[in-house]
């Protein structure tokens, strides 16, 4: 199992800019479900940055993610799914071989914020994460 650095680097390396296109197909490359999500304008890429407040995993990894709809999503690395409704709230899954990790909170404007709890390298982990759209 990866240690939580490598986990969150390894998504981190997928936002490069050749990876930009695959990138908006993983984070949301379906159709978006809800109409309100769109006129809310959460659609675009997120950088969303972690803290470890309980457990023995590395904070302050960096990864983006893409909201497009209703639907969450990131690029290679692992899988990411999740949902944004109407009002920003969200809730996110994340994997990425043995680890695990879920998250929720809300989106609003230009920023976000929630907490997140997993199990990384097999140390159970929980933190919050904050969010800004770029």
């Amino acid at each position: 199992m990866a240690p939580f650095p490598q986990f969150l680097s390894s998504l981190a390396n997928f936002a490069r800019p050749r990876h930009l296109a695959p990138f908006a197909v993983l984070a949301t490359a379906a159709l978006p479900q809800t109409a309100d999500a769109r006129a809310r304008g959460y659609d675009g890429i997120w950088n969303v940055t972690f803290a470890t407040t309980r457990g023995n995993c590395s904070s302050g990894y960096s990864v983006p993610f893409v909201v497009t709809g209703s639907r969450v999503s990131s690029a290679g690395g692992g899988r990411v799914s999740g949902r944004v409704n109407h009002s920003g709230a969200v809730a996110v899954q994340v994997s990425v071989g043995a680890s695990h990790a879920s998250g929720g909170g809300r989106l609003a404007g230009l920023n976000g914020a929630g907490s997140w709890k997993g199990v990384i390298s097999g140390d159970r982990c929980s933190g919050t994460w904050h969010a800004r759209r770029i």
